[in-house]
């Protein structure tokens, strides 16, 4: 049996409430999960309160998993769509939902993490998910529930975005 099938069949076992599938589902995605959020939430405590939010969707959502969709897939939407949530409850409570981009000082290198702020959000969470997690256009697409030129259009731009962040030390 291959990894997809099985994974789906913990799905199955999972929607009928067995927790040792739910534990190797966890086991397989949990890392990754929480490495995704951290990127995205630039907060260790928020990603794994993230996570933890995803994993328990998931266990109480199993029973609406489509089998067409790889289980990775759907639990990155899951966890994707938590941490926009996430970032939308800090820009109410701040509101704004970026950090103000402030000008480095002359000559001050800026790191990547600072630059990454500079890039939209959605933008941001595609470069991630694409660069650190080696996802196909189609499955951003899916997980993120736009289309695939939609995907290539913000990827450009998050690139084009960094790009002139870190060549211009951020006076974009």
């Amino acid at each position: 049996m291959g990894a997809l099938e099985e994974e789906r069949r913990w799905m199955g076992q999972v929607a009928r409430g067995d927790e040792a599938a739910f534990g190797e589902l966890v086991g397989r995605y949990g890392g990754r999960l929480l490495g995704v959020a951290r990127r995205l939430l630039n907060s260790r405590a928020d990603a794994e309160d993230a996570v933890q939010r995803a994993l328990l969707q998931c266990y109480l959502g199993a029973g609406t998993y489509r089998s067409e969709w790889a289980v990775s897939t759907w639990l990155y939407r899951i966890l994707t769509n938590v941490c926009m949530d996430e970032l939308r409850r800090r820009k109410s409570r701040s509101g704004e939902l970026e950090p103000p981009a402030r000008p480095d000082p002359p000559g001050e290198h800026l790191d990547l993490r600072r630059a990454l702020q500079r890039v939209p959000t959605e933008a941001r969470v595609l470069l991630a998910l694409r660069y650190v997690d080696g996802l196909s256009y189609g499955e951003l697409a899916r997980i993120r529930g736009i289309s695939i030129n939609t995907v290539k259009s913000q990827l450009q731009r998050g690139k084009s975005l960094l790009k002139t962040a870190l060549t211009k030390g951020g006076s974009a």
